[in-house]
């Protein structure tokens, strides 16, 4: 009965998308740990699922660019280098970059005004949802951090009214977390160490102050890149770090 097929379907891709979630969780979280190796009947033992969502989930995944799949051994968590890290931050600085440029110099967005109320709630909404990343940074709480952090960047990239650029935006953040947490958690106190200007972004942005808005992510971008190459010269980066300086007024990650 169509009703019935369509109903399946459904819940198949429903089950789907919540263990790629939970999965994705797990390796943000540091769970599943840079180079773990797992099959698919593992997880769908864990979870107590058949195989067939648990191989779409991986394969998701996969695409994702979080895991590897490997014909033989089933499935391992995607080892990011330090070379990984800067290319994905270069690229980050690029899409935030364009994304302030359309809000000035003619850009399509350049018309819309802060204090529009759309907009205005909008901003609103994305300014709580930085304070609770900033709590969470000045803790030093980076399983909580890391979820504000996510929400907190695709809402900000939704204001933009590019579905595209808010994808590719989450995406490349989800992998910088992930190349960057089980770093961060052989640290003993993160207190002081975890971005957190978030607010400080988003009352720039609320101003068309574009300048400070770059000028904020830049130096971000900037010492999260120093961090990282420091936390990896021990063998996650190809080469030596580059022992440069974190530009003054920066926080960190990522």
């Amino acid at each position: 009965m169509p009703g019935t097929s369509g109903t399946g379907a459904v819940t198949r891709s429903t089950l789907r998308q919540q263990i790629a979630d939970a999965l994705r969780d797990e390796v943000l979280a540091g769970r599943l740990t840079s180079g773990q190796e797992f099959t698919v009947k593992e997880i769908a033992d864990q979870y107590g699922v058949s195989a067939t969502p648990v191989r779409e989930a991986l394969v998701d995944l996969s695409a994702q660019g979080l895991l590897d799949a490997d014909q033989h051994r089933g499935f391992r968590v995607h080892e990011y280098s330090a070379d990984d890290f800067r290319g994905m931050i270069e690229a980050r600085g690029l899409v935030t970059d364009g994304m302030f440029r359309s809000l000035t110099d003619g850009g399509r967005l350049a018309h819309l005004q802060p204090d529009e109320p759309r907009i205005a709630a909008a901003l609103a909404g994305v300014r709580r949802r930085g304070e609770e990343a900033q709590r969470a940074a000045l803790a030093g709480e980076v399983t909580v951090l890391i979820g504000y952090d996510l929400r907190f960047w695709r809402e900000l990239g939704s204001l933009f009214g590019n579905p595209y650029l808010t994808d590719f935006l989450h995406r490349l953040r989800v992998q910088t977390w992930v190349c960057v947490v089980q770093h961060l958690r052989r640290l003993p106190d993160l207190r002081g160490l975890l971005w957190a200007e978030h607010t400080d972004l988003v009352d720039a942005l609320s101003r068309r102050d574009t300048d400070s808005a770059r000028a904020i992510v830049h130096s971000y971008n900037a010492h999260a890149l120093s961090l990282v190459e420091g936390l990896t010269a021990g063998g996650m980066g190809k080469g030596p770090a580059r022992q440069e300086p974190p530009p003054p007024g920066a926080d960190t990650l990522p």
